[in-house]
């Protein structure tokens, strides 16, 4: 690191006189740091990327005599390495031309502010959404929000499969279609769409229907984070827990049943899977009193959705496959997450705390 920079988005401040919090008020980012003498808060001023290395520790040693050089570099690379500091001296890749960093430099700010893992450069979390290949399964409500902002986003390469035709009763919540569109294929109209939106990434698309694993297994041994948003066939998330587990493939899903929103992130291999706490739920279901369903001849509607629930699970969905991608944030996996809006509260968070050894997809590589 030629000169080295607290990142502009992690700006520290002075509380009193003896304590310093750098990251800002945002919790999993923001750190106190006990200052009874001044010196943490002197070596902060001088990381401002006017200096190396070498001209901040000569600097801190000249205003604390008997400070050991030795501490202040020990000093500057815990900071590193807590992800504060990057070099004001890096040069933007050659990967990304002018208009690609002027497009997605709100993305990287955002990347940045939210990144507590060293990087050769602020630009690297957009390098790895830009060679990352992803396939959206269901591209209606929760899918098509979340393949627009994926597309926006950069992910370099953009496949969307569904096989139904667009409905007027579709364009209440389903945003990537306008009344132009009904009686068009999905995927042709999303297509269209999300190609307007961003003509440097590649946007691929097929019409296709999920009857079984192999379907997924096919799309996700070419993907780097599969995204199932289709509700059904209803057994299409266990699918693709299981295509998923045999490929290596991260995979997120994201959907509503009413105003209860869920999604779930999973990385094979590294903890228990869906089906894993598919088993515990049911086992959990089991132990209480029987139910009795209440019987009516009323007609329901199918789905019950707007372009909210459509559009903070798809954003959520989006933003945990970005998460997967670049470790930004770095969200805990193998578990589901649920916002009721109702409240504005989580729901919960579905994780066992170990593979089920009764469970049929991952339950050999538990053993």
């Amino acid at each position: 690191m030629l000169r080295p920079k607290i990142k502009n988005e992690h700006r520290p401040v002075r509380h009193g006189e003896d304590r310093v919090r750098i990251g800002g008020m945002v919790v999993g980012i923001a750190a106190d740091m006990p200052d009874p003498d001044g010196r943490v808060w002197a070596l902060l001023e001088t990381l401002d990327g006017s200096r190396t290395v070498d001209q901040v520790v000569a600097d801190l040693v000249h205003r604390f005599p008997g400070e050991p050089a030795e501490r202040v570099r020990a000093d500057i690379d815990a900071l590193v390495r807590a992800g504060y500091v990057e070099d004001a001296a890096e040069r933007p890749p050659d990967a990304l031309s002018a208009a690609e960093r002027e497009r997605y430099g709100r993305g990287r700010a955002l990347l940045r502010w939210m990144d507590r893992v060293p990087r050769q450069t602020s630009w690297d979390t957009q390098l790895l959404l830009r060679e990352a290949r992803v396939v959206v399964i269901g591209v209606g409500g929760a899918g098509g929000v979340a393949a627009l902002a994926l597309a926006v986003s950069g992910v370099g390469r953009l496949h969307c499969v569904d096989p139904d035709v667009v409905e007027l009763s579709n364009l209440n919540r389903q945003i990537l279609f306008t009344e132009h569109d009904v009686g068009r294929r999905k995927v042709d109209a999303a297509l269209d769409r999300l190609r307007a939106h961003n003509t440097a990434i590649t946007v691929t698309g097929e019409e296709l229907t999920i009857d079984g694993p192999a379907a997924l297994h096919r799309l996700a041994a070419d993907a780097d984070v599969l995204v199932v948003t289709a509700d059904r066939p209803a057994e299409i998330r266990s699918w693709a827990n299981q295509a998923c587990h045999a490929t290596g493939t991260k995979w997120v899903h994201g959907g509503y049943h009413g105003p209860q929103v869920t999604i779930g992130l999973y990385r094979p291999g590294s903890g228990p899977c869906y089906d894993c706490a598919r088993i515990t739920e049911q086992r959990r279901l089991a132990g209480l009193p029987p139910r009795t369903p209440w019987k009516s001849s009323a007609d329901t509607v199918h789905q019950p959705a707007n372009a909210v629930t459509a559009g903070i699970a798809g954003y959520r969905v989006a933003h945990a496959v970005m998460s997967l991608i670049t470790g930004v944030p770095a969200l805990a996996a193998n578990r589901q997450y649920g916002l009721n809006l109702v409240t504005l509260e989580h729901a919960y968070a579905l994780a066992p705390d170990a593979p089920d050894p009764d469970c049929p997809t991952c339950r050999p590589a538990s053993r």
